[in-house]
This record gives structure tokens, sequence and C-alpha cells, in this order.
């Protein structure tokens, strides 16, 4: 049985979900300067919302946005122009996007955009392209892009790119967001760093060995992100860091158990409860 394709909503808009890192470890530094990792990925049933207007004059738009990022380093943007350089096309495109996703927060908004929007870009403009050259043109934008392209939960190595699909529990999530962003490059390049972990295999992972090399760096750069892993770790909410950013995660069994903790939660951590989806709910 084939997998579905990615379609908008009955309302036109095309969804770009979050993501949670699962696990993170850091196994070293090639020689280009990026990292070795290992991780695991799965998405959110919580997404930003975008929409796309055909223009005939051929230009690149970009209506709702998120604020403070110029048009000229938005990822949409980016992968808007990256499909028409990829294949010769002069289309235009009128974008908006309800942000809903932190930015910085680890949950792969900016990526999921961008993936989203070539998938949908690629069906409005009759482009045709098949999903290996989708995920080429998204790894040039970034090495989570081609996870939110192929859209199923995944075991990553490499710098992210190498990804093996699997199928972990569809567990309900409270998800902290702290008042900060943390910055992805400013982690990588902390002297601090953890960057010589012992590879694990699928099988250690499913049995519990689930780490995330980053948070020993993010915890002492970002004092707030430490306060709302504390509370979690409290609530016994056996509480983790997705990505490299600010949020923080605990797991529950029962959506019931999820929004019990969720009650409890301090003021200031822009919390929501999600559920854990292996396939994206871009292709549901």
């Amino acid at each position: 049985m084939h997998d579905p394709s990615p379609r908008p909503t009955p309302e036109g808009a095309w969804l770009a979900p979050a993501k949670l890192n699962l696990m993170l470890r850091v196994l070293g530094r090639r020689p280009d300067g990026y990292h070795r990792l290992q991780t695991v990925f799965q998405f959110l049933d919580r997404a930003d919302r975008l929409y796309f207007t055909p223009r005939a004059d051929g230009r690149i738009q970009r209506g709702r946005a998120a604020a403070d990022v110029p048009p000229e380093q938005d990822l949409v943007v980016r992968a808007a122009m990256a499909l028409r350089e990829a294949t010769g096309c002069g289309a235009g495109v009128d974008i908006d996007i309800d942000k809903v996703l932190p930015m910085g927060g680890g949950l792969g908004g900016g990526s999921s955009d961008a993936a989203t929007t070539l998938h949908a870009l690629n069906q409005l403009w009759a482009l045709g392209l098949d999903l290996e050259a989708l995920a080429r043109i998204g790894l040039a934008l970034g090495a989570d892009v081609p996870v939110f392209v192929r859209g199923y939960a995944c075991w990553a190595e490499g710098v992210g790119e190498e990804i093996s699909r699997i199928t972990p529990p569809e567990d309900w999530y409270l998800v902290l967001v702290p008042p900060q962003s943390v910055s992805t490059a400013a982690v990588f390049g902390d002297p601090e760093l953890t960057r010589d972990s012992s590879p694990i295999t699928m099988a250690d992972f499913v049995a519990g060995q689930c780490p995330n090399d980053c948070l020993a760096v993010v915890r002492r750069r970002y004092p707030a992100v430490a306060d709302a892993f504390d509370w979690l770790d409290a609530a016994a909410a056996a509480p983790r860091l997705t990505g490299t950013g600010c949020c923080v995660f605990g797991t529950f069994a029962s959506k019931d158990g999820a929004q019990a903790a969720l009650a409890q939660v301090p003021a200031g951590y822009a919390p929501f409860i999600a559920q854990g989806r292996n396939r994206s709910p871009l292709f549901a």
C-alpha cells in the first residue's frame, strides 16, 4: 500500500508540524565542522499553517510570517526560491503563515515550514518532483528538512540526513516553552559540549536510553530552560530536551495524564500538550 500524498486541509491550509527529538547523541565532529549525530525524530499533532496563492507576475511574496525574520532569511522564501532554481520554473506565489511553533524552540518549525513549502509548490506549480528530489533540495536548506519532506518518524544519523523509518509509541507530551530562544550555533560551538559519545542501537533506545548530549550546555547557558526541566523532573514527567532548542517535554501514557500535569504548570512557560505522530499530519 502506498503512503498518502501530502495535501491541504479542507480549509486550504498546508500543515507544518512540530517534531521532537526523543534522543540526541553527538558522536564527533567532521572536518567540515558539522557534527555526527544519532537522533530520533517524531512528529506532533501541533503545526504551523501555511497558505499559498499563485501569482501571475512570477514574484515570490511573503505575507503573514514570523516577526523579525527578513524575507531573504526566511526558510519558506528560500525553499520557494530553491525549488524554482532546481526546476527552472518561473511561477510566482503569495505565502502566508499562521505561526504557532516558537522560534529557537527545538521543535523544527522553520525546517517544517520549508518542507511544507516544497510539497505545496511542487503541486501548485505542477512540477512533478518525487519525494527524493524534494528531499535533496531540502537538504541544502537544513539537515532536518528532509525528515519533514519524507514525513515519517525516523532514526537519523550523519548530520541528520541518513534516516530509517521507525515506529515509537505515539505518547502524549507536555511541552514547556521557556522564554528564551536557544542558538543552535552557540550550543554546537560550546567547548564543553560532549562530542565523543559512543553510538547506540535502536534496541538501546527502545530499552530506554534516550539522553540528549546538548542538555548540559543548554542548562548552563539558559537558566530558564534549566528551571523548566527541573519543574518537569519534580512532576515525575521524565523530562527531556528536544534538539538544541529551549523546549523541554515530559511523556505521558494518556491525554488525561498530560492535561492533569498541564494544569499545574507555573506561569511563564507557554505550555501545551500534543500527541506524538509517526506519520506527519501533512500526510494525514
